[in-house]
């Protein structure tokens, strides 16, 4: 808006009990500076605050922790629907990862507002506007959308204005709700006793600051920077990241020479630290969560059972605090499509139609009451989603309905002794999907259920309005890309799986112990089930977990980058010892059925164009070529890079 329009409106803003005022990018206004631009300087200061006193911290690392710290908690904040982060509580959280003591947070948050104090310019035409309104009257609040608190704001609008500019100041991070949802400023109409449609609002953003704030009944002044601002904005952050990417060390213990001998050995070396980061991740959003909700956390059978032992370590190890309740959960799809069934949930369906193509009607019901039974000709049909509930509900099925019944209700038992009075039920498990989540969030509506997990892809190609609840701390993508290192696990997934999973049955069915209910999966209570037991590369892992150091999350973070790049060579051009390492065993389909896949098939004699044509069934591709063509592969495989490539490329145009 035009400076000579703008004060033509404030100065015509009679009528009025209060004014309020946006803060960035309206009172304070932003330079071309990313907030990403803004960290990596932050953290060349901090990192060099604490070099003087003897703390050996890169400030990439820094950067890194921060970002991540920030990326989690805004993620879990975005599934709660609701409050604010707090940076103070990311800055605690950074310096808990890296093993930092927390009375260096207030040093970290001056750092903070002396860059934002370099990264920002007075609006002197509009604080002479308030200042005249101020003086004939009028009272004037800042209201702003950060992470900063009142106090951190009130420093920074004195040191471009002085303290005659506003009279109060309400941040969201103070007040735990925001412009954006609109909550911010009903609470500022309360507590300056003001009705809403009695107050002037001023800002930049349009969609908190005009259409919430109308939405609410206040009157706007819209101010926007020009549009050429942000794509500056923009441009600065994306060369800070470029930067960051070419410049970060590529160093560590697991060294690109490194062979490891066995399964143990390549546990150690390269999943040790990738799962060490992976339950930061885990801690940095239940802290969160644990913040602000009342809360539990369930690991899901069966591969929780084996995350949980790890994050555990990993949390005793470098003494991450987190008051969160946690259990091993005795779930499974089938454990959930039950709970969805019995609420004729549309998800359920979808989930059956895929796990049972091709198959019948009596296949599902033997799956889901766990019995054998003798139904009309119908259910030797081929299964259809359109059908199932008539028929599952129809008093001819009396017997499959009433075992599921029964199932389902010895389940929910269980799952409710698990939560207690918890309301928000955040869930760890492997991935892809999320079928879990979505299945249970259906049949229990009036929770609220989320999912954090290693990764997450729509593999199925199913509906993905489940995915703001399912969190992927690691991988978030739908197919394999070469350009991104994390992904490659998507090429090999079953080793994640594997890596994590007990060996025990999948869960699918309960039975009544008085005040207990237990499962046909046996005791999986953290400390009486061992998820190590018999699988080397775990045993690997939690052996780099346990030798640590109580400052370890620093080192695990520095040890993850080389150790990414070892895994994606050795799943996507493996050697004849890490196929030995990597092999894992067959893989039981579950949903109730009894076959298994297994990751890398036997050898047959067959012709190499029959060879060559089977590759398209197996799990690990590139493990099968390695093996059945050992002089091939040097083509084969990085034709099938390629190839990789350009799906990646075309599906990120779409």
């Amino acid at each position: 808006m035009k400076s000579h329009r703008l004060a033509e409106r404030v100065r015509a803003a009679d009528g009025f009990d209060l004014i309020s005022v946006d803060v960035f990018d309206t009172l304070l206004l932003r330079t071309v500076r990313s907030a990403r631009s803004r960290i990596v300087h932050g953290e060349h200061l901090f990192s060099s605050f604490l070099r003087e006193r003897g703390w050996q911290i890169e400030p990439a690392l820094l950067s890194r922790t921060r970002q991540e710290a920030e990326r989690v908690a805004f993620r879990s904040l975005a599934v709660r629907g609701s409050g604010e982060v707090r940076l103070a509580d990311v800055i605690d959280r950074q310096l808990r990862l890296l093993g930092l003591p927390a009375s260096l947070s207030a040093a970290r948050l001056a750092i903070e507002l002396e860059v934002e104090k370099t990264s920002l310019a007075a609006n002197r035409n509009l604080a002479g506007l308030l200042r005249a309104r101020r003086a004939a009257g009028y009272r004037i609040v800042a209201v702003s959308d950060t992470m900063l608190s009142s106090a951190d704001l009130d420093e920074l609008i004195c040191h471009f204005h002085g303290r005659d500019v506003v009279d109060q100041i309400y941040s969201s991070a103070d007040q735990g709700c925001t412009k954006r949802d609109g909550a911010l400023f009903a609470r500022v109409a309360e507590a300056e006793g003001v009705p809403l449609g009695r107050i002037l609002h001023v800002g930049d953003d349009p969609h908190a600051d005009v259409r919430q704030a109308s939405a609410f009944g206040l009157t706007v002044i819209h101010t926007p920077r020009p549009v050429w601002f942000s794509y500056l904005r923009k441009a600065n952050g994306g060369l800070v990241a470029a930067r960051a990417a070419l410049s970060r060390p590529k160093r560590g213990k697991c060294s690109a020479a490194e062979t490891p001998e066995n399964a143990y050995a390549f546990g150690r070396l390269v999943l040790g630290p990738i799962v060490t980061q992976f339950c930061l991740l885990i801690w940095l959003y239940a802290a969160e969560v644990d913040a602000c909700d009342k809360a539990t956390l369930l690991f899901c059978a069966r591969g929780g059972v084996g995350i949980r032992e790890v994050f555990e370590r990993v949390a005793a190890r470098l003494s991450l605090p987190l008051g969160m309740p946690r259990q091993n959960f005795m779930v499974s799809r089938l454990v959930a499509a039950r709970a969805a069934v019995m609420v004729r949930s549309a998800s359920a369906l979808e989930e059956i139609a895929r796990e049972f193509r091709g198959r019948s009607f009596l296949d599902v019901a033997c799956a889901f009451g766990g019995g054998r039974y003798e139904l009309p000709e119908e259910w030797k049909q081929p299964f259809r989603a359109d059908v199932f509930y008539a028929m599952l509900f129809d008093d001819r099925a009396k017997a499959v309905l009433s075992d599921v019944c029964r199932q389902n209700a010895l389940f929910e038992r269980h799952f409710a002794k698990l939560r207690g009075d918890a309301r928000r039920i955040l869930l760890c498990d492997t991935g892809l999907y999320g079928s879990t989540q979505r299945l249970l969030a259906s049949a229990f509506p009036a929770l609220q259920i989320e999912t954090i997990q290693f990764a997450r892809s729509n593999y199925k190609g199913h509906s993905e309005e489940h995915f703001k609840q399912v969190f992927g701390l690691v991988v978030e993508r739908n197919r394999y890309s070469p350009l991104d290192v994390r992904s490659s696990v998507l090429r090999y997934w079953h080793l994640i799986e594997s890596l994590f999973e007990p060996r025990v049955p999948s869960v699918t069915s309960f039975v009544d112990e008085g005040e207990d209910v237990a499962a046909n999966c046996g005791d999986i209570r953290f400390g009486i089930s061992d998820a190590s037991r018999g699988n080397e590369l775990l045993s690997g892992a939690l052996s780099y977990v346990d030798d640590l150091p109580i400052d370890g999350g620093a080192a695990a973070l520095r040890d993850a980058d080389p150790a990414w790049v070892r895994l994606k060579q050795a799943i996507t051009r493996p050697t004849a010892g890490e196929l030995r390492c990597l092999e894992v065993p067959g893989r039981s389909v579950d949903f109730g059925r009894s076959d298994v896949l297994q990751a890398l098939r036997a050898e047959q004699p067959q012709p190499v164009l029959n060879r060559l044509a089977s590759l398209r069934f197996e799990l690990w591709r590139e493990g099968a070529i390695a093996r059945q063509f050992p002089i091939l592969k040097h083509a084969l495989l990085p034709m099938l890079d390629s190839i990789h490539s350009v799906r990646g490329m075309m599906a990120r145009q779409h």
